[in-house]
């Protein structure tokens, strides 16, 4: 009971954010981690209860028309195939080049996000490029999920939204589509190997999926308000990640 009442509030948190802007597991997964779950029961009940919260987000984006189907299904598709790829990459090589990667990329898309004036807003792109860019950007992040992982679902949106030319909201609704296919994906994995202690996973997922609920209205209410900070907190919260992994920072 003690570690629930730690760890709920810390979820709802991290679905508020994931919610908004993607990202959020890298505050969840850490929670589990800290309070002792071992690494792979940590990994399954994080995905248990994101399954939770963004299926709740893609409900209320759905629902509200912020969801491009001809991007997200074909992003899923690719997605799909990128992770198994990611997967197997991780098997064989250490993430130690992506973190010095990550470390130089992810300043410069902050300062891409917070110098761009007219970042978030809608660029429509033809669909004879829009679509097998959705392809790429879907085996690109798919195998960027299955061999590192953390902010996947923003680096989707951003990749929507400068890329593909949706506006904000829509790159977000549609990254959580693409996002609830992996997190589907991966559960079924931790499922079949007993990786998840469900008298831990399940007040979680109910936490996160209310935090699903509060951050997807949030975002859908405020716009580009409301995602571009919380996609700049998260940005931030990726680089101390990756220092820390990569030089023992804290």
């Amino acid at each position: 009971m003690s570690i629930l009442l730690v760890l709920c509030p810390i979820i709802a948190i991290g679905a508020i954010i994931d919610a908004i802007a993607g990202g959020g597991g890298l505050i969840t997964l850490s929670a589990y981690v800290a309070v002792g779950l071992p690494p792979q029961v940590a990994l399954g009940n994080n995905k248990f209860a994101a399954a939770g919260g963004t299926t709740i987000a893609c409900y209320r984006y759905i629902r509200n028309g912020q969801v491009d189907w001809k991007v997200g299904s074909i992003a899923i598709l690719f997605s799909l195939a990128g992770s198994a790829v990611g997967s197997s990459l991780a098997t064989r090589f250490a993430d130690a080049y992506l973190h010095y990667l990550l470390i130089f990329l992810v300043p410069v898309i902050a300062a891409f996000i917070m110098l761009k004036p007219d970042f978030g807003q809608a660029k429509p792109m033809d669909d004879k490029l829009a679509i097998p860019l959705s392809a790429v950007a879907g085996l690109a992040l798919g195998a960027y999920d299955g061999f590192f992982g953390p902010g996947t679902g923003m680096f989707l949106t951003i990749i929507f939204t400068s890329v593909i030319g949706l506006d904000l909201l829509r790159s977000c609704g549609t990254a959580k589509v693409v996002n609830l296919a992996s997190n589907v994906a991966a559960l079924a994995t931790f499922v079949r190997f007993g990786s998840i202690d469900y008298a831990i996973a399940i007040p979680c997922a109910i936490s996160a999926i209310i935090g699903g609920y509060i951050g997807s209205g949030l975002a859908i209410r405020g716009g580009v308000k409301v995602i571009k900070p919380v996609m700049l907190l998260v940005l931030g919260l990726l680089l101390l990640k990756v220092a820390s992994s990569t030089f023992g920072l804290f």
